[in-house]
């Protein structure tokens, strides 16, 4: 359930919300303000995808450059690869498909731990990570789900992330060539989707889930 923070209240009578309307600091209104602005909310999950494909070596120019040439790009200068099924955002259904492929390398793990923080030994340091139960260095789980994101992205038109639910199955070695699949399940009406979502690599499903988008047209000066 999507809510903004006074929707989500109980109402525990007029003397308890007189005090908690005393209580209240201009930062409480500003958040309950920012809340109820879903375009501020849709923004900030814009600047989250654009950090997700920089860890992907993805920059701006290039996501920009897929809405608008994506049948016609040069695959062997990329480090990915993706196809779908349907190229019209109106014409998507049950059943359209987009898979997005990369291979983890270890400046991929390098660059997202020092991008998000997360430097588990696990992931960084060989000689720590030999002498735990996967025998060594694995990729972080939030990068090789990442990639399910890529896919989403490759959608047509503009793909808004509403949900995702994960599993992670099995553990990513560095160098392992992965491929998210994502799968539209069910059409929930006005434009948004749900779609099993699976990554995979050589040995199979690494991380499985289902999450769902909102897909909008393109703004008109990027068709």
């Amino acid at each position: 359930m999507v809510c903004d923070l006074t929707a989500c209240e109980v109402d525990h009578g007029p003397d308890v919300r007189a005090v908690r309307a005393r209580q209240m600091t201009p930062l409480t209104h500003a958040i309950r303000a920012w809340s109820r602005a879903s375009d501020h909310v849709v923004s900030s999950m814009a600047e989250a995808n654009r950090a997700t494909f920089a860890a992907f070596g993805v920059d701006e120019e290039t996501i920009e450059a897929d809405a608008e040439t994506i049948p016609s790009i040069d695959r062997e200068r990329r480090p990915w690869q993706f196809e779908r099924t349907v190229d019209d955002p109106a014409a998507i259904d049950v059943g359209d498909v987009v898979t997005f492929s990369k291979t983890i390398s270890d400046d991929d793990v390098r660059d997202f731990a020092h991008a998000s923080g997360d430097t588990n030994r696990l992931h960084l340091d060989e000689e720590f990570a030999n002498e735990t139960r996967f025998g060594g260095r694995i990729v972080h789980g939030t990068l090789v789900s990442g990639l399910i994101s890529a896919a989403l992205a490759r959608m047509p038109g503009l793909t808004i992330y509403l949900s995702q639910d994960l599993e992670f199955v099995g553990p990513v070695s560095i160098d392992d060539r992965l491929t998210a699949t994502v799968e539209v399940v069910e059409n929930l009406g006005g434009n948004r989707y749900r779609l099993e979502t699976v990554v995979e690599n050589d040995d199979g499903v690494v991380v499985d889930g289902e999450a769902v988008v909102m897909v909008d047209p393109l703004p008109a000066d990027s068709r």
